[in-house]
């Protein structure tokens, strides 16, 4: 039975996507989205672009493309900014980054020459293997976040853009626990004015970009807005906000892989992951602090699908193993070795073997759109706005943002349905169970 669409306001004007870090994930995203209208490519990867979803039963045969059928806005009303410790133009940077084909570049130059990085928030404690040139200065803390403030004011003038979205495409930083200054709004803007050294840059840009009730999404495994002062202050403006860390390469495997053992309930000994990879990625994360920030990032995953608290039997003695390497050599061609001891009926040892030659900013370009265009949603609809944590767009993370007392859910193929009917709820559709008991009634 058909429920009340839920009310969404429809996009009018451009939509304007600020992103912190102008390095491979964001010119890879921001060339593709250009190749895209100019019709030089297609947008691969991209659910909100390509992806359909199913109305009604499987026999009405009704399956839109979810940009018909939730108000998205168009590729067409897209504009960009951001912000960078390098003066690196787009274009400059993309040629660095080596993730396209120059050729691809020069039939874009002219688009990407005019996307200039404006002054960073930077301290090198939270970046170590960096050193920040194009960075901003200020009294504190908050200085600089209404520097940030003003930067996101006049880019909107400069740009037209009627709406933003913050998506945060920098540097890991290094590990960082919740500490007193981030349990209240009160206490997190005492600590901007005192320069708190807890108060990380990713904060500094959240915080700037929640305040003016603009949606602030973590591409990184940083804290950032996984503190209560800052879901407490996204519910306050109705800004949403997601996060963390983009589910790309090697967790994408464990996030398909994973499921599928739990479902057919077949053991799980030990799983050791290695990395190697370049370009400033890999240079950021062969900083122990940086890494630590990865590898919490990244071990959380399988506790949660696994459930060994359910499944002792198969899953309690898991040893799980995750090492990064930087390899200059491989640049954004990141590579993930698998080992998976396994075992099935009466216990009998198997193994697993998975060899990822992946490319990173490849696979994460097509996450930072879809979240541009649907946090770009979430702040049309009041419903959603309200909430803050958005998290059905927990497909698109390592490390997804849960509302408190609740447990992340990490099984992509339940975060793939909890998106779509999430959208159906939107549009007063029926929610899809896979019961298929329309050939029972």
């Amino acid at each position: 039975m058909a429920r009340k669409p839920v009310k969404i306001e429809k996009p009018s004007g451009k939509l304007g996507i600020l992103t912190p870090g102008m390095g491979a994930v964001a010119t890879t995203f921001m060339a593709g989205v250009e190749a895209v209208r100019r019709g030089i490519a297609q947008p691969i990867g991209s659910l909100t672009q390509m992806g359909t979803l199913r109305l009604g039963k499987r026999t009405d045969k009704c399956s839109p493309k979810i940009k018909d059928f939730v108000p998205l806005a168009s590729l067409d009303d897209l504009v960009f900014g951001g912000w960078d410790l390098f003066y690196d133009d787009a274009y400059r940077a993309a040629v660095k980054a080596g993730v396209l084909e120059r050729a691809l570049l020069d039939d874009i130059k002219d688009f990407l020459e005019n996307i200039r990085p404006m002054p960073a928030v930077f301290e090198r404690k939270y970046v170590k293997r960096l050193q920040g040139e194009n960075v901003k200065r200020g009294k504190n803390k908050m200085d600089l976040a209404e520097q940030v403030m003003e930067d996101i004011r006049r880019f909107k003038e400069t740009s037209g853009a009627e709406r933003l979205v913050v998506i945060w495409c920098g540097s890991t930083e290094v590990f960082h626990e919740p500490a007193a200054v981030h349990q209240s709004l009160a206490a997190f803007e005492k600590g901007l004015r005192a320069n708190s050294p807890e108060i990380a840059p990713s904060m500094v840009y959240a915080y700037a970009a929640l305040k003016l009730g603009i949606p602030f999404a973590n591409g990184a495994p940083n804290l950032t807005t996984d503190i209560p002062a800052l879901s407490a202050l996204a519910v306050k403006q109705r800004a949403p906000i997601c996060g963390k860390d983009f589910k790309t390469g090697q967790t994408l495997m464990k996030t398909i892989i994973a499921p599928g053992l739990k479902a057919r309930l077949l053991g799980l000994r030990g799983w050791f992951s290695t990395n190697i990879l370049g370009n400033r990625d890999g240079e950021v994360l062969d900083d122990p602090g940086s890494f630590k920030t990865k590898e919490e990032s990244k071990l959380s995953v399988l506790e949660y699908i696994l459930q060994p608290e359910l499944y002792p039997e198969l899953y309690k003695d898991l040893y799980h193993k995750v090492r990064i390497n930087y390899y200059p050599p491989r640049g954004d061609n990141k590579e993930g070795w698998d080992n998976l001891d396994i075992f099935g009926w009466l216990g009998y040892p198997m193994q697993i073997k998975i060899d990822f030659l992946c490319r990173d900013s490849i696979l994460a370009a097509p996450i930072v759109l879809d979240l541009a265009l649907f946090m770009d949603l979430a702040q049309r609809c009041p419903e959603l706005a309200r909430k803050g944590i958005q998290e059905w767009l927990s497909f698109y993370f390592k490390s997804p943002l849960h509302a408190p007392g609740l447990y992340p859910e990490h099984d992509l193929f339940i975060q793939l349905m909890k998106l779509k009917n999430t959208l159906r709820h939107l549009r007063g559709e029926e929610l899809i169970t896979h019961l298929g008991l329309e050939y029972y009634d």
